[in-house]
């Protein structure tokens, strides 16, 4: 009986053995496959990949690690960063066009004068990142964190940034028309000098957000509680049935 017992319970560790090798073997093997348009390199460790000026059209990134990488004007059209780690990676003048970012994490990730036509930031964590001149009409950044980041000269033409965290948000110079900033937290951003024309402001909150010379005359959902605690100049113009406030020009402070 010890030797009948014996020879079962090689006989399943061998199975099991057998299970383990080649029954995980294709997910681990996809994480091996070379870069290419299509690719399946999901739930992979990719940290440190120099993909500069590559095809990566529609690849699948979903749930892996990319820190540190480099893609600088590469293709990813259609790519899949949904719950993927980007900290730090790069993505300058990548062609981003409709990719989804939903719940991704990049911290300090530099998306400069990247195609993000119609890409999808929902929930993302991309706070102190860089959008600097991004093509980024039609995205999605609904209920991202995007504290202290870059959108300087950026395209966000008819952009979605409702209930966004907005905090210290550069956007001087950028194209913000038809922006849906409702609900969004924008306190201390930068929207000097911009023309708001078709921008939803409701709910939006405007602490100390720099409003000098720009255009305000044509937002939705704008109340003068807003006003009041957002900082404007002489130049500002407001809708009809708005005024300035008497703490306007506001102080230079940083508390």
């Amino acid at each position: 009986m010890e030797g009948r017992f014996s020879v079962r319970v090689a006989g399943a560790l061998i199975v099991a053995l057998i299970v383990a090798l080649f029954g995980a073997g294709p997910a681990r093997a996809k994480c091996q496959d070379g870069p290419g348009p299509g690719v399946d390199w999901s739930g992979c460790s990719k940290a440190r990949l120099m993909l500069t000026n590559e095809d990566l059209t529609g690849i699948n990134f979903r749930r892996s690690l990319l820190t540190l990488s480099d893609f600088a004007s590469s293709k990813m059209a259609g790519a899949n960063l949904s719950e993927t780690e980007v900290s730090r990676a790069r993505f300058e003048g990548t062609d981003l066009s409709k990719a989804d970012f939903t719940k991704a994490l990049g911290w300090r990730a530099n998306f400069g004068q990247a195609n993000l036509t119609g890409a999808i930031f929902s929930a993302a964590d991309m706070n102190r990142s860089n959008f600097a001149q991004v093509k980024g009409t039609g995205a999605n950044f609904s209920k991202a964190e995007l504290n202290r980041s870059d959108f300087s000269g950026a395209d966000l033409a008819g952009a979605n940034l409702s209930k966004a965290e907005l905090a210290r948000v550069l956007f001087q110079s950028a194209r913000v028309t038809g922006v849906d900033f409702s609900y969004s937290n924008l306190s201390r951003a930068r929207l000097d000098g911009l023309d708001l024309q078709g921008v939803n402001l409701t709910g939006s909150y405007l602490y100390l957000t720099q409003l000098g010379g720009a255009n305000l005359s044509g937002v939705t959902g704008l109340i003068q509680a807003q006003i009041d605690i957002a900082c404007g100049t002489a130049q500002t113009k407001l809708p009809a049935g708005l005024t300035a406030p008497k703490t306007w020009p506001c102080k230079d402070e940083e508390e």
